[in-house]
Order: C-alpha cells, then structure tokens, then sequence
C-alpha cells in the first residue's frame, strides 16, 4: 500500500510541480522513501527475523 501511495503522490508532483528542478528534487526524494520501503518490507512481514521456509 505504501508503494501505492509513493507512486500517486510521484504522479501528482509530477503533473503539478512546474519548476523542473523541485519537480526532480521531490521526484528523488520519493523514489527513496519508496525505496526504503521496499527495501525493509522483510522487517515488516516477519519482526522476529523468522522465513517462509523455516
């Protein structure tokens, strides 16, 4: 859901935002909440460090 999220709120900076460079600039900054997220997603899932496969 929060992947979802950065996503529309790219969209939206992208199509309101007129100066090019805050544009990129919140574009970056987006792209690395979104990564961050993605990233620690595993945490989330399984807090204690537990697997699917165990």
């Amino acid at each position: 859901m929060a992947l979802i999220a950065y996503l529309v709120l790219g969209v939206l900076a992208f199509t309101t935002l007129t100066d090019s460079r805050i544009r990129l600039l919140t574009l970056l900054i987006l792209a690395l909440f979104a990564f961050k997220t993605w990233v620690r997603r595993k945490e989330v899932i399984h807090p204690d460090g537990e697997s699917d496969s165990e």
